[in-house]
């Protein structure tokens, strides 16, 4: 459901939703881990499949159940406050994964910003030209441009004095979109290391509260998520699994 008809509340103290700690689970027996590759091999079928989408990586969260639950809004809360608090969250939260995984993420093994075996974004510029960049290069222009936005009080007004303004949602939407890339990168190039860390339950349960809200809110397109024929992101099939698993809303 879209936050444009919703009606307002009076604002509250912002809180962060995110969910607390918990742990992850080991490798099912049997399971053909290799450490330098972001692939499993599926010894049924000989199949090769990323590692998100097995078991019981693909089950691994903190949180269990259907994440609507957490994500709907709060009686008396406002409902762009609620928007804000979590876009905020969401942008503080995957700053602070890449943050541990930058190292692994170099012009040499992320040379596009790849999301999928045929899909690298290339970077807008505000004239309107595309221009392709390394992965951390993208991923840093995205995350200091979106700290720009969340610092400017006329667009994320921490003052009850300051309204927010009918651009919102929009520039919520924006911003959505294009962390969503940088988590669908993770995923596809980098999960094995978010493996090594047994950081997997954390990051689904993450990942998982971004879908279940940009849903509610109507900040994320179907085609955002899933891709075109031909140039599949890859973790639409995450979120096609989750559907299948109760973990997300169908």
């Amino acid at each position: 459901m879209s936050f444009f008809g919703r009606n307002r509340a009076p604002r509250g103290t912002r809180r962060s939703p995110t969910p607390g700690n918990g742990r992850s689970q080991p490798p099912s027996p049997g399971a053909s881990l290799s450490p330098s590759s972001p692939f499993f091999n599926n010894d049924a079928g000989g199949e090769q499949k990323p590692l998100y989408l097995c078991s019981p990586f693909v089950n691994s969260a903190l949180v269990k159940g259907n994440f609507k639950t957490i994500v709907v809004l709060p009686k008396y809360v406002d409902v762009m406050e609620w928007v804000a608090v979590n876009v905020y969250d969401f942008f503080t939260n995957l700053n602070e994964f890449y943050g541990v995984l930058a190292e692994c993420c170099t012009q040499h093994s992320c040379p596009t910003m790849s999301v999928g075996p045929n899909l690298n974004y290339p970077w807008q510029q505000t004239s309107g030209r595309f221009i392709h960049m390394t992965a951390p290069q993208y991923i840093d222009t995205v995350m200091s441009s979106i700290q720009i936005m969340i610092d400017d009080e006329n667009v994320f007004p921490t003052n009850n004095n300051h309204e927010f303004q009918r651009t919102f949602p929009g520039i919520s939407r924006h911003i959505y979109r294009q962390l969503l890339r940088i988590f669908a990168h993770i995923y596809h190039a980098h999960f094995h290391q978010i493996l090594h860390l047994r950081a997997e339950p954390h990051f689904n349960s993450l990942f998982a509260h971004f879908l279940a809200f940009g849903q509610e809110f109507d900040l994320l397109e179907l085609k955002e998520i899933k891709g075109e024929p031909g140039q599949v992101v890859g973790v639409g099939l995450l979120w096609e699994k989750w559907r299948e698993l109760g973990t997300l809303e169908k």
